[in-house]
Order: C-alpha cells, then sequence, then structure tokens
C-alpha cells in the first residue's frame, strides 16, 4: 500500500469534539514542511534547469488530475498578475479540462493518452518544462503526458508524495514530499496537497526571482488590476525613491508599472 493510501494515525474521527478535530488535523498540518525541506536538494536540481530553459523562451507547464491539477492551474495562473509575465509563460492543464477545475470529471485521470492531446494544442516544445503532479504517483493522465514528452527531448519533473513511484520513474527531475499518512485515511487534499502547494510557491517564486522579475524583495512587475495593488505599487515606488505619496502616484500613473516608474525617474 503507498503511503498517501496509509490508515490514518488517528481512529473513530466522529467521537471526536470539535477543538479535538482541529487541533489534531493542525498537529498533522505541521508535520509537512519538514518533509518538504528534505525534498529542497530535489527541488533545486529542476529549479536551475527550468530556469535555463525559460531565459532562453521556454515555458513551464504543469499537469494533474483533481487536487493536484488544481493546484498546477492555480500557481500557473497566478505568475501574470504577481510578475507581470504573459500569459501562457506558466501553464496548467488537468485532466477533463478547465470545467474539471469546479466539477470532477469521471474518469478523467485514467486516460493514459489525453494529456499529450491537451500539450500539444499548446505546441509544447523542447525548449518548455513538463512537471506532472500527482500525490499517489500513478495517474495515468499524468504517467502517460511525462512519458510522452521525455520521448520528444522535454525537460520533465514531477510533484508526488510517496517515494519510488511509477511517476518518479518516468521523470528526469523527481520530487518526492512524502507527508505520511492522511488526517482522513487517503484524502490527499489534506497534507498531501498542502505539500504540493509549497512545493510549487517555491518552483514558481525562484524561478521567477532567478528570471529577474522581482526586485529586492518587491514585485515590481505585478498588474495593477484594482486598488489594493494601485496602492501597494505607489508605496513601492514611494520608499524606493523617497518620495511623497502623490508623487509616487503620479509616476506610477505615467509608466504603468513599478518597475518603470522607479527606473524612469529623474
Amino acid at each position: 500500500m503507498s503511503v498517501t493510501e496509509a490508515s490514518s494515525y488517528y481512529d473513530d474521527l466522529e467521537k471526536m469534539s470539535v477543538a479535538d478535530l482541529l487541533h489534531n488535523i493542525n498537529k498533522e498540518d505541521k508535520t509537512v514542511p519538514y518533509a518538504v525541506e528534505k525534498a529542497i536538494p530535489q527541488i533545486e536540481s529542476l529549479v536551475r534547469e527550468i530556469v535555463v530553459r525559460m531565459q532562453r523562451g521556454g515555458r513551464l507547464f504543469y499537469i494533474g488530475a483533481g487536487t493536484s491539477g488544481r493546484l498546477g492551474v492555480v500557481d500557473a495562473s497566478e505568475c501574470p498578475p504577481t510578475y507581470g509575465v504573459p500569459h501562457g509563460l506558466v501553464v496548467g492543464i488537468m485532466a477533463g479540462g478547465d470545467g474539471a477545475i469546479r466539477k470532477a470529471v469521471e474518469f478523467a485521470e485514467d486516460d493514459e493518452n489525453q494529456a499529450w492531446k491537451d500539450l500539444q494544442e499548446h505546441a509544447i516544445n523542447q525548449d518548455d518544462t513538463l512537471i506532472g503532479i500527482a500525490a499517489s504517483g500513478r495517474t495515468p493522465y499524468v504517467i502517460g503526458g511525462v512519458r510522452e514528452a521525455r520521448k520528444n527531448g522535454i525537460l520533465t519533473g514531477c510533484i508526488t508524495c510517496n517515494p519510488d513511484t511509477k511517476l518518479a520513474a518516468e521523470v528526469e527531475f523527481p520530487i518526492e514530499a512524502v507527508v505520511g499518512a492522511e488526517f482522513v485515511t487517503g484524502s490527499t487534499r489534506m497534507k498531501s496537497g498542502t505539500a504540493q502547494k509549497l512545493v510549487l510557491n517555491m518552483i514558481s517564486t525562484t524561478v521567477m526571482v532567478q528570471l529577474g522579475r522581482v526586485k529586492g524583495n518587491r514585485m515590481v512587475d505585478m498588474l495593477l488590476t484594482n486598488v489594493k495593488l494601485v496602492d501597494r505599487g505607489t508605496k513601492m515606488v514611494m520608499e524606493a525613491l523617497a518620495i511623497s505619496y502623490e508623487q509616487a502616484s503620479e509616476l506610477l500613473g505615467k509608466y504603468g508599472s513599478v518597475r518603470k516608474a522607479i527606473d524612469n525617474f529623474k
């Protein structure tokens, strides 16, 4: 039996009080960062390769099913507003298509050939990177996708929460964040999902920093799509240039981005 399917360390959950349930879930959640920490060397190896490819114009793709697929879509969708990169530079694809983001599509994850077909719609090529995400490490949709990608000379990695999986065997750069049994047996949206989210945060953030999309510790290329972000951007310009809020607001309005406002200040 896989680690992610192992029986919970807790039993008789229905007899626990609300407080006990919450404390015990939190107790399990606290173990997740330590599992991710053990995988940092694996993450580093993959990130270094991603950066090289993206510096020459490559893209980053995620594929997954269920929770794993949704996490990839979330990470990809947050890159353009956070870092000002084009839509399509980081792409999340999930079994069952975009409709599966909200509603599960039965048996979509069982088609070993569909992921490669989905990737063909984006004209994936040898400058790109594909990361398969599957807590179990045995999802046919993901395995089939990375297998075909690797055959076609595309860099492949994976994020899984079991050791020595079929998925890990198919890729060049496996990441294994083994978090142990879930609080509710087999419910990998919990600790496994949290681990996958942490790893995705680490990958995309580190890649974007390496690509020059962060200055100091600030998102200087973020899209100014609402009042909160315009205010945040104004304060970034204000602090960077030691000018008044009003001056910073005027500069930001003129140039349309924090980076341009700072770079063009005279």
